[in-house]
């Protein structure tokens, strides 16, 4: 349909007002807000994961896509959708969050925004999160995921205390963890004993997938 090749190729030359007229548009003809995700936004979201993978687009177009994504969902879709009853298929829960005594939130916002993009349920704890905040989260979200984001070297080790808090709330072996942020390596990820890093939200949102698939 010609409309999913307008809306993906706004989306992907970041146009929101244009994105957001097609859209109603759309709905008002009666297209599944469902089907607009899966053939127009989410194919949108991973070429402009490509374009950055190359070098084409920048954090700041990530950031761009990303709030686009989730006006049009919250705005548009997500309403017509209760209307409707239907679902977007879900592909697991991420509770995700920048760890206690660091205050970065881009990082970890883009990264949200690309998960839920891809499919993802995503619980964002915002930031300064405690390690018990994850675990309430885990819990209360039956969270298949934690990602875990720092950007100071000194709030790295907060990652290891969450990890070990959810050793002892016995839900370690329930959930896969993910870490990552501009001082974190993948090296520090296996020391810690994280299941996977990812460098930047586009290979976060493969991570999870692959890590689903694995579980």
């Amino acid at each position: 349909m010609e409309i999913f090749n307008e809306i993906k190729k706004n989306m992907v030359e970041l146009d929101d007002v244009k994105v957001k007229q097609l859209i109603e548009e759309a709905l008002k003809k009666g297209v599944s807000p469902t089907e607009i995700v899966e053939k127009s936004l989410r194919p949108a979201m991973v070429e402009i994961g490509e374009l950055f993978e190359k070098g084409e687009y920048f954090l700041a177009e990530l950031v761009v896509a990303g709030d686009i994504f989730k006006e049009v969902m919250d705005e548009l879709l997500l309403p017509a959708l209760r209307k409707s009853g239907a679902e977007i298929e879900k592909l697991g829960t991420v509770v995700i969050g920048t760890v206690k005594g660091d205050l970065h939130d881009i990082g970890k916002s883009i990264v949200a925004s690309m998960l839920r993009a891809a499919g993802f349920e995503v619980i964002d704890l915002g930031v300064d999160v405690s390690p018990e905040k994850f675990v309430e989260a885990v819990k209360k979200y039956n969270a298949n995921i934690v990602g875990l984001s720092a950007l100071l070297t000194t709030t790295m080790l907060e990652m290891k205390n969450v990890i070990e808090e959810l050793k002892k709330a016995g839900l370690r072996d329930k959930v896969k963890v993910i870490v990552g942020g501009a001082p974190v390596t993948p090296e520090f990820a296996k020391e810690i004993g994280a299941d996977a890093y990812a460098r930047d939200a586009v290979e976060a949102v493969e991570v999870c997938k692959k890590l689903l698939k694995r579980k």
